[in-house]
């Protein structure tokens, strides 16, 4: 398998995960019309993920971690998305899910990370958790859970009283997937195959080491209990950037992806209703494929400031930064994200009704891409009035 070659090396075989990477987006693109249609994936996807390695890209080395670079995860995860909007996010967050139960206290860590299991997650801190004993019991009802049909575990969102707080905070509460309910509620516009159905707990049991503190990830920077090895890439810089990097990474995958279509199908098409002439041959498509090549490399351009900032303060260890450093890595996001979906309804509007029937490629992508854009991470809105405000010295937004 490729997952044992790799954890076998002192360094990841990039080429490897890249191979993998290629298989994954493959796989995925053949089942792209029925996937959407039964709003999940087959296993074959979640198995080519596991099997390849990505849970592992951020893991500390303890637990069998590859500790890619930032540029390799970036090009993971891009690679999928070409070949398919939802397969790209499932890889990005599977990837990710993976960073925050390394802040979990030590015991916690060595539950989640010691294992195999796929993580999924629902940052909302919508849950209500109450006091039994030496834990907690757990209720509410998650939505928007991306990847809970393959996953063994799952971390939500929750107001908890902590022993050692000052009242309920927010907390990412960890629960076995065996101890929810699946709520099988996802049916929306994009994203359909990722199959990220709602979640309810009814009072399960969380033991204290299974409750991380958000205040570990957004405000100390280090995980809970300490002990770790601080030259870990995933202690080496601030959570909530790299933990939301993915988001306009999938998104240029799936626009690069359009643009292709788009110059493709062009060059081949002929108008019937301008007298058989070739679309290649028209001003305006010629001048609106370079203006959305533009928009892409501007939007690269952007994603590769926001890694350069991650590599410099993995570089430093900083793992806590200023309200007006984190902000601009949101409208970076926000940015490329809008951008990403501005290309595809101006490729999908220009093709004409070629591109809108169901399941064509161009539909397809369109749709992910504007579920993508509506994340609250992507909002373009919120990312330009938090970042607006810390330019005038006032605080961020809370979470983002």
């Amino acid at each position: 398998m490729v997952q044992s070659k790799l954890l076998t090396q002192e360094k990841p075989d990039t080429a490897a995960l890249l191979a993998s990477a290629e298989a994954i987006g493959r796989i995925a693109a053949s089942e792209a019309i029925e996937a959407d249609r039964n709003a999940r994936f087959s296993d074959k996807v979640s198995n080519a993920i596991r099997e390849a390695g990505i849970p592992k890209l951020f893991r500390p080395k303890k637990y069998g971690g590859l500790q890619v670079d930032v540029r390799t995860y970036v090009e993971i995860i891009r690679t999928v998305a070409r070949h398919s909007v939802a397969a790209g996010w499932l890889t990005y967050f599977y990837a990710a899910h993976e960073i925050w139960p390394a802040y979990l206290p030590p015991k916690g860590r060595d539950e989640i990370l010691g294992q195999d299991g796929l993580v999924a997650d629902v940052v909302a801190p919508i849950g209500r958790a109450e006091k039994d004993g030496d834990g907690y019991r757990l209720y509410g009802q998650w939505n928007f859970c991306s990847g809970v049909l393959w996953s063994d575990w799952i971390g939500l969102g929750a107001m908890v009283e902590m022993p050692d707080g000052e009242g309920p905070e927010y907390c990412l509460v960890v629960v076995p997937k065996s101890d929810t309910k699946i709520v099988e509620n996802w049916d929306t516009v994009g994203l359909r195959s990722s199959g990220s159905n709602g979640v309810l707990v009814e009072g399960a049991y969380i033991p204290l080491h299974r409750i991380l503190p958000a205040r570990y990830l957004l405000a100390i920077g280090k995980p809970a209990g300490g002990d770790f090895d601080k030259n870990d890439a995933v202690y080496r810089m601030p959570f909530m950037p790299l933990f939301l990097l993915g988001f306009p990474v999938v998104a240029l995958g799936g626009a690069e992806r359009l643009l292709s279509l788009f110059q493709e199908r062009t060059e081949k098409r002929v108008r019937v209703f301008k007298g058989g002439s070739n679309e290649k041959d028209s001003s305006g498509s010629q001048r609106l494929l370079a203006e959305l090549t533009m928009q892409l490399k501007a939007a690269e351009g952007l994603l590769d400031r926001y890694v350069r900032q991650l590599e410099t303060w993995q570089d430093e260890g900083k793992t806590v930064v200023s309200d007006e450093e984190r902000e601009e890595l949101f409208a970076i996001r926000g940015h490329v994200v809008r951008t990403a979906a501005d290309i595809a309804t101006r490729v999908m509007l220009t093709l004409g009704g070629t591109s809108i029937f169901k399941g064509d490629p161009v539909e397809l992508f369109t749709r992910d891409l504007l579920a993508v854009g509506a994340h609250p991470n992507s909002l373009w809105e919120d990312a330009m009035a938090a970042y607006g405000r810390t330019l005038f010295g006032l605080p961020g937004d809370p979470v983002w």
